[in-house]
């Protein structure tokens, strides 16, 4: 009988600010963590990636590579960012292919949304379930799939 290779969640290389929290069991690597930022546990943030200061990750989140989230951002439960489109069909093992996905500051973002490779401005409201496939460049409240905007913020 085959033995499996077993890896453990770890927190390798990466940068981070001042009081930045990371809840185990979490998968945290190769990425930049600003001051005061929290990471939930059961959360992966993918290298390559940046969150602001006052970011808070909720558990359950997937961070893919080249995700860039700004500051005083909320990330609910479960939220998954995806860079491979498969527009082949199939996954693309060239990461200089994949989307970029770029999140402003004062962004709110329900549980269980999927995110592609976007950019998301400063203070808009993504709601719960969502799936956000284009840009949004209006500040807002934004649900559904596909997103869609549901009314202007202040």
């Amino acid at each position: 009988m085959a033995v499996p290779r077993i890896l453990k969640a770890q927190v390798v290389d990466v940068s981070c600010g001042e009081n930045v929290t990371i809840i185990e069991p979490a998968n945290v690597y190769g990425c930049t963590l600003d001051d005061d930022v929290f990471i939930g546990p059961f959360v992966e943030v993918q290298k390559n990636t940046v969150i602001g200061a006052r970011t808070k990750v909720q558990s359950h989140t997937f961070i893919c590579e080249f995700v860039n989230i700004g500051q005083d951002c909320f990330i609910g439960h479960g939220v998954m960012f995806a860079n491979d489109l498969f527009k082949d069909g199939k996954p693309d093992p060239n990461p200089d292919s994949w989307g970029r996905t770029n999140i402003g500051d004062n962004v709110t973002i329900g549980s269980n949304v999927t995110i592609l490779s976007v950019r998301i401005c400063s203070g808009t409201v993504i709601g719960a379930g969502s799936v956000v496939t284009k840009d949004i460049t209006e500040k807002g409240i934004y649900a559904g799939n596909p997103a869609k905007k549901l009314r202007d913020l202040p």
